[in-house]
């Protein structure tokens, strides 16, 4: 079986100066050292949803793939950078920028405000932003829910490497496992990178047969779901499917006190000890109750170091 991509998204980073939040370059080194070593996450989508990148100026977007490109240098095996903005014209400048610095491919989401209407539309808006990096591999980013493009990916895979040679494949972030099945089953010949983005469902992803996975959750579960994704290699699917029970236990707890990027940002600081900041506004930041009932949950799991934890409290997750 090929070897599985594994990404994990990047923080905004940020230090409280103003309401604008200011980014906080100075801990992406810290931070890469922490994905490496502890999560195991070796390949990296910068400027996504986790990251604020649609909440950043063009300048800040620049700035932040510079310092993944650079502090993730020999450490790091992959660094994608999401291009994707509103303005086609925007999205080219940040494409061509990603191939200045060495990145290692990009990766668009479909315009959200005035949207095409059609797989055509879309392909040709994408086109036009693959066209300005033409030697770095480009990948589309699906997620409906929060674009309201409801373009099935199935359609939009059909034919899509006639238009734009350097598609690489895409991030799909959406539950319809019917549309992302026919995605894997249309392509077998095209050796398409069919990343699933939907965290607590990633082992149904491979089974389908995803070929990576991209998600917010392995910023801080990065470590228990590559243990998930070696059980699943070794074809111990008693074991993989634990360790996705042990993931949705977590996630459906949080998702039950109100979950989003804020609460995001508030586990991944909360975990890797590494100050990630409030968010920018709109997002308000997590509160204090919120962070304190994520912590006792996982160490109640055992994916956070504990004490004063009885044995009792203690939930199995292998």
């Amino acid at each position: 079986m090929a070897a599985r991509v594994f990404l994990g998204k990047t923080p905004y980073l940020q230090i409280k100066k103003t309401y604008s939040r200011e980014i906080n370059f100075s801990v992406i080194g810290q931070y890469v050292d922490y994905l490496v070593k502890e999560q195991g996450v070796k390949n990296i989508f910068v400027n996504g949803t986790t990251g604020e990148g649609l909440s950043l100026s063009v300048s800040e977007r620049r700035r932040v793939a510079e310092e993944w490109v650079t502090q993730g240098r020999n450490k790091l095996d992959q660094v994608v950078i999401h291009v994707g903005a509103l303005s086609l014209k925007e999205s080219q400048e940040l494409a061509q920028h990603a191939a200045e610095i060495g990145a290692d491919g990009i990766a668009v989401i479909a315009p959200f405000f005035l949207k095409p209407w059609n797989k055509d539309v879309l392909i040709n808006f994408l086109k036009e932003v693959a066209a300005a990096a033409p030697a770095l591999p480009f990948y589309y980013y699906h997620i409906p829910a929060l674009t309201g493009v409801k373009i099935r990916a199935e359609e939009l895979l059909d034919g899509i490497q006639d238009k734009i040679p350097t598609f690489q494949g895409l991030k799909f972030s959406d539950t319809d496992l019917l549309d992302f099945g026919q995605c894997v089953d249309q392509n077998h010949q095209r050796q398409f990178a069919l990343l699933f983005g939907v965290d607590e469902q990633l082992l149904s992803g491979l089974v389908m047969g995803a070929t990576g996975a991209v998600g917010s959750t392995y910023n801080y579960l990065g470590k228990k779901t590559n243990q998930m994704l070696e059980a699943f290699e070794r074809k111990d699917f008693s074991s993989a499917l634990n360790y996705q029970f042990c993931i949705q236990r977590f996630i459906n707890f949080v998702v039950k006190l109100g979950f989003g990027v804020s609460q995001t940002k508030a586990i991944m600081t909360l975990v890797s000890g590494i100050p990630m900041g409030p968010p920018r506004l709109p997002l308000q930041k997590a509160t204090r109750e919120f962070t304190d009932n994520a912590e006792a949950k996982l160490k109640s799991l055992d994916i956070l170091s504990f004490t004063g934890v009885k044995d009792g409290n203690l939930e199995a997750c292998s």
